[in-house]
């Protein structure tokens, strides 16, 4: 007979910090560690709060689709005001939702992905024209902040309006303030940092409130509908203008957090695996040509699947969020095997879809190495059959989340990483500077909080391909 019970308890041997601190230095050693112990569930004590883990995918979905028992919003709050100093009222998040998804899906969308097109076309040009003197020069960068850079930079124009608010904000400023704020994030989601560091990310936080103060105000200030509607949004339900700065922050952050460091190691595998940017570039050269005018990667031509299959192989490889609920009523979970667990109201439930099913081998054979086709059926068909203990998977792998706290910028990001990288390889000669290259390791501080960054960097070398 199945019984009730609750999750296998690890306290630690630290009073009331339990596992925090190896929780944080790298939560993806710690979770399969206690996978390993403990099965896939179980609770952890850290930092004074029980924290349940779940890492069957199978089970999923009794709590990605469970709003009344489990709560995002209580800890997205939470973040909000560690991270960004941000308390919002009572919002109507229902009516956010519907605005964010009018204007990131659709003929919005078109419009957003031409006028992101527009600004990595000249963003690239004027970074290799300053960098190239000649056609012949090769101009030595590294690789994550060059993809950083560029990717932000354009969303920043596309979005918020940058250069053609009031001030002429430059997305330059913003970008080293924003990464000034980035390296510090994770230590002000936990509460780790020192003394030096808290002054420091306030006078980050206070000099980005400032820069973005113009954006979204105005019918002529150059920010997207999106950003405008957003602002108009929040005067309806009485935000005033410091926090409507505050809450332009998040929306940088959750915007242009991610599409850098993916397309940084999209990118990466495709240099140190020549069969796959073989196959990239194939599939690129029968696009351009098809000559479909300026932008050739919107509207008329979306079937790309050797590069979605690329994308999304370095997604399962480096996108690695948690997805937090708070348990506002105590719940009964049933496990897809039929047991049943019971959570506490009050604890957090966490889902880690990086170690399952992203990094499990029973459903990704050898999930360490990068398989660019692993996405693919061997008639060039999209692959989505994927198991678990002979179950098909719903969930094989999770980068943007699921159910109704999923990424609704999700298309856009796809098509500007898509862009970008056909941008790069089109326009630019690019090879790697170390001949025997690796790919560097990951920023272990960083699971939990979206696309991992790298420990390191690679070296790269570029210039202006001859045929443009």
């Amino acid at each position: 007979t199945l019984w009730k019970k609750e999750p296998p308890l690890d306290n630690g041997v630290v009073p009331w910090l339990g596992h925090a601190l190896e929780f944080g230095r790298d939560a993806a050693r710690f979770l399969t560690r206690m996978k390993d112990k403990h099965g896939d569930i179980f609770t952890v004590r850290v930092a004074g709060r029980y924290v349940t883990v779940l890492l069957d995918p199978c089970s999923y979905d009794a709590v990605i689709e469970d709003p009344l028992s489990l709560d995002f919003t209580r800890y997205a709050q939470i973040l909000m005001d560690k991270i960004f100093s941000l308390r919002l009222p009572h919002s109507n998040p229902a009516a956010e939702k519907s605005m964010m998804i009018q204007h990131f899906n659709g003929k919005s969308l078109s419009s957003l992905s031409n006028t992101m097109y527009r600004h990595l076309q000249s963003l690239l040009f004027q970074q290799t024209q300053r960098a190239c003197h000649n056609q012949t020069d090769w101009n030595t960068d590294r690789l994550f902040s060059f993809c950083y850079s560029l990717l932000f930079r354009a969303g920043y124009l596309s979005l918020f309006g940058g250069e053609q608010n009031n001030n002429r904000t430059d997305p330059t400023d913003v970008y080293e303030e924003y990464r000034k704020f980035d390296n510090l994030l994770t230590k002000m989601a936990r509460s780790t940092l020192k003394r030096e560091e808290k002054r420091t990310a306030q006078s980050v936080r206070r000099r980005l409130w400032e820069l973005l103060a113009p954006a979204g105000l105005g019918e002529d200030s150059g920010s997207s509908p999106w950003l405008r509607r957003y602002r108009h949004l929040l005067q309806e339900e009485g935000v005033d203008e410091e926090t409507q700065r505050r809450a332009l922050l998040l929306q940088l952050w959750a915007t242009q957090g991610n599409v850098g460091p993916a397309a940084f190691w999209l990118l990466g595998f495709l240099l140190t695996n020549p069969e796959a940017m073989r196959a990239v570039r194939k599939e690129f050269s029968s696009i351009s040509e098809q000559g479909l005018a300026q932008c050739p990667l919107l509207d008329r031509l979306q079937h790309t699947p050797v590069f979605d299959s690329a994308l999304e192989e370095t997604l399962r490889l480096s996108a690695a969020p948690f997805i937090t609920r708070e348990v506002v009523q105590g719940k009964t979970l049933q496990m897809a095997d039929g047991q049943e667990y019971q959570l506490r109201r009050g604890d957090r439930l966490c889902l880690f879809p990086f170690i399952s099913p992203q990094m499990d081998p029973e459903v990704h054979q050898e999930p360490q190495n990068f398989k660019y086709d692993r996405f693919l059926n061997q008639d060039g068909s999209v692959k989505k059959d994927f198991f678990k203990r002979g179950r098909r998977l719903k969930y094989y792998t999770m980068p943007w989340g699921a159910g109704t706290n999923g990424c609704v910028g999700k298309h856009f990001a796809i098509s500007s990483i898509r862009q970008f990288v056909y941008l790069v390889l089109s326009h630019l000669e690019l090879e790697l500077c170390d001949p025997d290259p690796q790919m560097p390791k990951v920023n272990a501080n960083r699971y939990g909080f979206g696309v991992l960054q790298p420990e390191g960097d690679l070296t790269i070398r570029y210039k202006p391909r001859h045929s443009h």
